[in-house]
């Protein structure tokens, strides 16, 4: 590692990193190289080039965090736990929980050849029924998900069962609190709506992800008419929950203005045009594949999503500010807290 490359934010200490990995996990072979993948994700993820082949590293960043924040130790338990079920994830190869060994603690898993795709119209693929198609492979991986036995995974202590959305709304308003930089009146009204309107626990619980949108998808693209999910990244968020708030998130995606930063939703756009099915339709499809009915408070759902999405980036403003974030667009991310605000409070309007 060079000079420079040494100095540069979340670089690794290959030197040390090896002389743990030989012993504690020798089966990856000796690391010749560390490349950072670009992207904003908030754990530094790294592609390493080793004697055996080639692995991705994933590491809390450096610095103070937030209390349960970047829980990369949640991520390996997790990815760990699905893999021999329907959800596709990449092997899991191991977990260091000593931060002394690279400054942070880290996972590393298989590198896996697929596609990601950062903008949810797919603007790079040419034909409306591959698009469609992209769709349809989304929602039966979301489907799976909440469909995996808890207990059998050995995931049944891995969150608190019940009373879901009040927790969540709980410990994200203290998260967006621990990490105000300004007053923005309208989460102020969106915290208020969000409180003032927790449905009552139906009592279903599930693995949630937490981040479930196009962009944590890697695709195989070889066969058009039938793509496919080869894995789903970036697990930190993922606990046990109610299965329509990853559900709700995703839809949320796909509501944003198609211009706003990072997230390029379909707000405004002509879904049908596309390829893309409604939210009505991508909902339906969904219930039928896990056998349920009509989903009560979906503008609740919705809302807390939005809540939940400018919470998370306003933290990324947070490190920024602290100087130690991952994402070099971090404020351009912060950008989106307001707007994201709106357009929480123009849905729950138009609901009323």
């Amino acid at each position: 590692m060079s000079k420079d490359n040494a100095k540069a934010p979340h670089a690794i200490d290959l030197a040390s990193l090896n002389a743990y990995l030989s012993e504690a996990c020798p089966s990856i072979g000796h690391v010749e190289g560390a490349e950072k993948f670009a992207g904003g994700q908030s754990n530094p993820t790294f592609k390493l080039t080793t004697a055996n082949g080639v692995y991705v590293l994933r590491r809390q960043p450096p610095g103070k965090l937030l209390k349960s924040a970047h829980a990369v130790d949640r991520e390996f338990r997790v990815i760990n736990a699905l893999q021999q079920s329907n959800v596709p994830v990449p092997k899991a190869y191991h977990l260091c929980e000593d931060t002394s060994i690279i400054g942070s603690m880290f996972y590393i898993m298989a590198f896996v050849e697929g596609e990601i795709f950062w903008n949810s119209a797919l603007p790079e693929i040419e034909s409306p029924a591959t698009r469609g198609a992209m769709y349809d492979e989304m929602n039966r991986v979301l489907a799976a998900l909440h469909s995996v036995n808890i207990e059998s995974a050995g995931l049944s202590d891995y969150g608190k069962p019940g009373s879901y959305f009040e927790r969540q709304l709980s410990r994200w308003t203290k998260q967006y609190r621990a990490s105000e930089l300004e007053h923005i009146e309208e989460i102020e009204s969106l915290i208020e709506y969000l409180e003032a309107n927790l449905p009552e626990d139906d009592g279903q619980v599930s693995l949630v992800h937490g981040d479930f949108r196009l962009d944590n998808m890697m695709f195989d693209m070889s066969n058009t008419e039938k793509p496919k999910v080869v894995a789903v990244l970036d697990w930190e968020l993922s606990t046990l929950g109610h299965p329509y708030a990853d559900l709700a998130y995703q839809c949320m995606q796909l509501r944003l203005p198609s211009d706003i930063a990072h997230a390029a939703g379909l707000g405004g756009l002509d879904r049908k045009q596309l390829g893309i099915p409604s939210e009505r339709q991508y909902i339906d499809e969904y219930c039928e594949r896990r056998g349920i009915g009509a989903i009560n408070n979906w503008t609740f759902y919705l809302a807390f999503s939005f809540f939940r999405l400018a919470a998370i980036l306003q933290g990324v403003v947070k490190r920024a500010h602290d100087g130690n974030a991952s994402s070099e667009k971090a404020m351009q991310l912060g950008a989106m807290v307001r707007p994201l605000a709106q357009i929480a409070n123009k849905t729950i309007h138009q609901s009323e």
